[in-house]
C-alpha cells in the first residue's frame, strides 16, 4: 500500500516539507493539488520531517495537497532501444519518440567495489593530437575539461563523440541552451554516430531538479551497458550547472552555505558521480569526460577546485585550444609505453621546445634582438599551434607522431632537439633530395 499524507507543513520555491514515517532517501512521491499532479523526490530526512524536491516546481501546490509516496527511487528504463534517442533529465522522451517503460533500473546507486575494478590499461583514441599524443585518454579514466564561458567545449565534446573508439556514447547535458542540444543532435545524426548515442538533456528552461538527475541517469545507463561488455564514454556538460543546481536547492532548504554559497557536501556530491568511472573485470568500462566551466576563468572556484582533487588530471581549454601546460592526464603513462616506442620522447621534446617558443615570443614582444635559434623556435611554434594544437586537426595517433617528427625536422637539426640518437636514426625524416642524389 502506498503511504498518503494530506498536510504539507512548508512550501519554499520547488521544495516542500511535511511529516511522514517510513520514508526512504531518494524515494519518489506524487504531489497532488488543485494545480494537478507533480512528481517529487525525497532529498532530505530529519527524523519524521521529510523534504521533497518537486520536479515541476511547487507553484499551484497548497498546504492541503496530497502527497503519495511510491516506495521506489527514481528509475530509468534500460534496453538497446535507448540508442539513438534523446530524453529529458527525468528520462521523458525529448525526441517525440515512444516512451520506454520496461526494464527499469535504479539511479544513484553506489560506485563499484574497488575489488571488482582492474587497472586502467587501454587507450581511448580520439584522433585529436593534443589528446592522443600529449595527454592520452585512458579507458575508465575520469577527466574534466576546464574552460571559461565562450570556449568551444561543446563542439569539442561533439568531435570526441564522433571519433572516439568506443562502443557507446552517453551525453548528459545540464543547463544546455536549446541550440546547443540541437547542434549535438544534428552533428551526431549527420555523421551516423547517433545510432550508438544516448542523450539525456536538461535545458535551461527545464525544472532544476532534472539538472541534478542528469549525471545519475547517464551513469546508471552507462553501467548497464558496461556490464554487457560495452566500452562506454560518458560526456557530461556542464558540471558547474549541476553544482549550481545543488546550490540553489541548498539555499531553498536554508542550509548553512560553504565556500561561495555552495553546499558543504559539494565534494562528496561530485565524487559520487566521478567515481562511477570503472573498468570491469571480464566486462566493459565507463570513461567519463566532463566539462567544468570556470566563472571568471578562476580555477580556484569551488567547482573546479573540488573537481581537481577527485579526477585524474584535466584538459584546459583556452583560446579554442587544449592548453599543453595546464593539461594533464595522470594515467597517460599506463598506455604511452605500449603505443609506439617514440611516443613518450616526441611528447616530451615537442612540449619542451614549445615552452622555449613561448619564452622567445615574450622576448620578441619586448623588443629583444632575435638570434637564429629564436627564429627556429618561432617557426616551430607557429607550426606546432597550427598543425598540432588546432582542434580541427583530425589524424590517427601514428600519423600525429610522424607529423611531429616532420615538424621537428623542418625547423631544427636532429642534434638540437635533445632526442636520443637511437630514435632520430630510426624516425628522423630522410631528406628526399639527398636520397635522389
Amino acid at each position: 500500500m502506498y503511504k498518503v499524507y494530506h498536510t504539507i507543513d512548508n512550501l519554499a520555491g520547488s521544495v516542500i516539507t511535511l511529516r511522514a514515517q517510513g520514508v526512504k532517501y531518494r524515494e519518489l512521491a506524487e504531489v497532488s493539488s488543485r494545480g494537478g499532479t507533480s512528481l517529487a523526490q525525497v532529498i532530505k530526512l530529519d527524523g519524521d520531517t521529510v523534504t521533497l524536491q518537486v520536479f515541476a516546481g511547487a507553484r499551484g501546490i497548497a498546504t492541503d495537497g496530497k502527497v503519495r509516496f511510491l516506495d521506489a527511487p527514481m528509475r530509468v528504463p534500460f534496453s538497446d532501444a535507448l540508442l539513438g534517442r534523446a530524453f529529458t533529465g527525468s528520462a521523458v522522451p525529448r525526441d517525440n519518440g515512444p516512451a520506454l517503460t520496461d526494464n527499469l533500473i535504479d539511479i544513484g546507486t553506489p560506485s563499484v567495489n574497488p575489488a571488482k575494478r582492474i587497472m586502467p590499461r587501454n587507450m581511448v583514441r580520439t584522433n585529436i593530437p593534443m589528446i592522443d599524443v600529449f595527454n592520452s585518454l585512458v579507458e575508465s579514466q575520469k577527466l574534466p575539461v576546464f574552460a571559461r564561458a565562450g570556449e568551444p567545449y561543446n563542439p569539442l565534446l561533439a568531435r570526441i563523440a564522433l571519433q572516439a573508439e568506443v562502443d557507446i556514447i552517453i551525453l548528459g547535458g545540464m543547463g544546455l541552451k536549446y541550440d546547443d542540444y540541437l547542434a549535438f543532435r544534428d552533428t551526431l545524426d549527420e555523421s551516423g554516430a547517433l545510432s550508438r548515442t544516448v542523450m539525456f538533456v536538461h535545458t535551461a528552461s527545464d525544472p532544476i531538479v532534472e539538472c541534478m538527475l542528469v549525471p545519475d541517469i547517464s551513469l546508471a545507463a552507462a553501467e548497464q551497458f558496461a556490464l554487457q561488455g560495452k566500452k562506454v564514454l560518458v560526456l557530461l556538460t556542464d558540471m558547474t550547472s549541476f553544482a549550481d543546481a545543488l546550490k540553489e536547492i541548498a539555499i531553498t532548504m536554508e542550509q548553512i552555505p560553504s565556500n561561495r554559497g555552495y553546499p558543504g557536501d559539494l565534494y562528496s556530491q561530485l565524487a559520487a558521480r566521478y567515481e562511477k568511472a570503472v573498468d570491469f573485470e571480464g566486462a566493459g568500462s565507463i570513461t567519463i569526460l566532463a566539462v567544468t566551466t570556470m566563472p571568471g576563468d578562476d580555477v580556484t572556484h569551488p567547482v573546479p577546485d573540488n573537481t581537481g582533487y577527485i579526477t585524474e588530471g584535466q584538459f584546459y581549454l583556452r583560446n579554442g585550444r587544449i592548453e599543453p601546460f595546464g593539461s594533464l592526464s595522470r594515467l597517460k603513462q599506463q598506455v604511452n609505453k605500449d603505443t609506439r616506442e617514440d611516443h613518450r620522447t616526441i611528447m616530451d621534446a615537442m612540449i619542451k621546445l614549445y615552452a622555449s617558443f613561448k619564452e622567445t615570443q615574450e622576448k620578441q614582444s619586448m623588443g629583444f634582438r632575435m638570434s637564429d635559434w629564436d627564429g627556429k623556435l618561432l617557426k616551430y611554434g607557429e607550426r606546432f599551434e597550427k598543425e598540432m594544437m588546432d582542434l580541427s586537426v583530425n589524424i590517427p595517433l601514428e600519423k600525429a607522431l610522424d607529423l611531429g617528427w616532420q615538424i621537428l625536422a623542418d625547423c631544427f637539426e636532429a642534434g638540437e632537439t635533445g632526442i636520443p640518437s637511437k630514435l632520430t636514426s630510426k624516425f628522423w625524416p630522410k631528406d628526399e633530395r639527398a636520397v635522389r642524389l
